[in-house]
């Protein structure tokens, strides 16, 4: 399986490497492992929808209702 680092998934998807690291942290990116201190993401993985904007609250308030 090929990996990419924070910093190309940062740039791949438009976002902050300490945002990426984050989402590695809380488990979010599925296939996403921690080699010592660095974080190795799959190449196909893609990104978490983000919770602060509009569109991710209405995403996680429809799972709310359907479990």
């Amino acid at each position: 399986m090929d990996y990419m680092m924070l910093k190309e998934a940062s740039e791949k998807w438009k976002v902050s490497v300490r945002q990426v690291n984050y989402y590695c942290t809380a488990g979010r990116i599925p296939g996403a492992v921690k080699m010592g201190t660095v974080w190795l993401i799959p190449k196909d993985a893609k990104k978490p929808v983000d919770g602060r904007t509009k569109q991710g609250k209405e995403l996680k308030n429809a799972k709310d209702t359907l479990c």
